[in-house]
């Protein structure tokens, strides 16, 4: 290994020198504002606590004295609960009581607004950073050109980008959220994110598909029209918020496919096959198994799978619920058809809820081809945005492989599966399909479109999808 000269070792020191400096720095301020802020509050008395003067006290004295810290924990709690009712909690010489947590707080807004200008000159220069950036590539650009004779102008269009421009296509995508009693607070918080994700990744697809969300209602809609401040209102394109069962919502969403602008907007990929846009695997034959000792093994037989569930005669044709226990597999979109979500955050607590609301409503149900395309080193998780997320992408390439390559987060380790000379994927290896979807996030990723408020950057929590 070569020896660093002195500069070397001095430049690399000086970036991590000045961090340290920072953080000491920062650090002695919040405690320095903390301190002032509670010396103030201590000080200030009401007008007659400060006229009058304190008379006698006599503290009892017990036998069996509560420990310090569980004293103290107590009275943070007292003043805690005060401050929510409304009370201001006060020491006995009638200056105010600070507990641990009000503490922590107040050290929290002292450190956010001592740095407030701090972070808005580093925006300011990031800004001009990127503007400097752009002004040196157009210069690149304009000298290129005139090196090669060209003209300028015609060079510099090529770097902007084309403008967007809505294309709705007519399929549609029902994220079903009648499934509250089955989730707590948080992940009622997951799913409002999730919606959010959804119609921002729709919203700047390539195509457009009709944006349902049904049971609409209960503390889902409390919190988007509370905290949210009503953002869902300022959604553009084809998004509806029906407070109506799925199956309600499917029949809006076929008004809203029968619209001229979205019939026009037909694409290849969603023409009608003769499947349906659906597959039923053929029943095979697993491994035999194997005897016990001293058994004929030629006398083991192959242990025969059970043989997949036809669909019933009144099915409903027009509608696809999205399952797991599904024995379909999604082979392609297609138009006029509405394919439901399950839009419900369990952590999966609760097994099938999906797959029995569809039987129940005698519509069709089936399941992404996750298995047939990509060897996973995880389960097969997806949130609910992910899921619209891919069937957005796919109606985009037309690639199941391209679209889960795309959506899944590198952290699941998902790779595609060998390909067929043919194209088609290779055989699924035997492993058991869990491709159970929906559920948060995580997510971390961009919250919404520009018409969205800041609340919905709360990060997704990945769960497993119960249907």
């Amino acid at each position: 290994m070569a020896e660093q000269t002195p500069q070397v070792a001095v430049a690399q020191a000086e970036p991590l020198a000045d961090t340290i400096s920072t953080a000491n720095s920062k650090r002695k301020a919040e405690e320095q504002l903390t301190k002032e802020m509670v010396e103030q509050q201590q000080t200030e008395q009401p007008a007659s606590s400060s006229e009058q003067q304190p008379t006698e006290q006599t503290t009892p004295i017990t036998d069996n004295a509560q420990e310090p810290q569980a004293q103290q924990q107590e009275d943070d709690n007292k003043a805690d609960t005060q401050v929510a009712d409304g009370t201001t909690a006060t020491n006995e010489d009638g200056t105010p009581k600070i507990s641990k947590n009000q503490l922590k707080r107040l050290r929290r807004q002292a450190a956010h607004e001592q740095f407030r200008q701090e972070r808005k000159e580093k925006r300011k220069e990031k800004r001009h950073q990127q503007q400097a950036k752009k002004r040196a590539l157009k210069e690149a650009v304009v000298a290129e050109a005139q090196a090669a004779g060209q003209d300028p102008e015609e060079a510099l269009k090529k770097l902007c980008k084309e403008p967007w421009v809505a294309h709705p296509v007519p399929v549609a995508f029902i994220i079903d959220c009648d499934f509250e009693e089955y989730m707590r607070e948080n992940e009622i918080v997951s799913l409002s994110s999730q919606i959010v994700r959804s119609y921002s990744q729709n919203r700047r697809a390539k195509y457009q598909a009709q944006l349902v969300i049904s049971s609409w209602k209960g503390k889902l809609k409390d919190r988007f029209e509370r905290v949210l401040k009503n953002a869902h209102l300022n959604w553009k394109g084809g998004v509806k918020c029906v407070e109506g069962d799925f199956m309600q919502a499917a029949e809006i969403a076929k008004g809203m496919m029968e619209e001229s602008q979205v019939k026009e907007g037909m694409i290849d990929l969603l023409k009608p096959s003769g499947n349906g846009g659906l597959l039923l695997p053929e029943p095979e034959a697993e491994e035999m198994e194997e005897g016990g000792e001293g058994s004929d093994a030629a006398a083991a037989a192959p242990k025969p799978k059970p043989k997949p569930e036809e669909e019933a005669e009144d099915v409903n044709q027009s509608i696809v619920y999205l399952s797991a226990e599904s024995d379909y597999t999604l082979d392609k979109l297609e138009a006029n058809t509405c394919y439901v979500i399950g839009g419900l955050v369990d952590r999966n607590r609760e097994k099938g809820l999906c797959y029995g609301r569809a039987k129940a409503a005698k519509v069709r149900t089936a399941k992404l081809p996750i298995g047939e395309y990509m060897a996973m080193q995880s389960r097969y998780v997806l949130t609910t945005n992910q899921v619209v997320e891919i069937m957005a992408k796919w109606l985009e390439c037309g690639d199941w492989g391209e679209a889960f390559l795309t959506v899944i987060p590198k952290r699941k380790g998902g790779t595609l599966k060998a390909e067929s000379s043919c194209g088609t994927p290779a055989a699924d290896n035997g492993e058991d399909d869990e491709e159970e979807k929906n559920g948060t996030q995580e997510a971390n990723g961009e919250a919404a479109a520009p018409e969205v408020t800041d609340q919905t950057t709360e990060q997704a929590q990945d769960v497993q999808m119960s249907g």
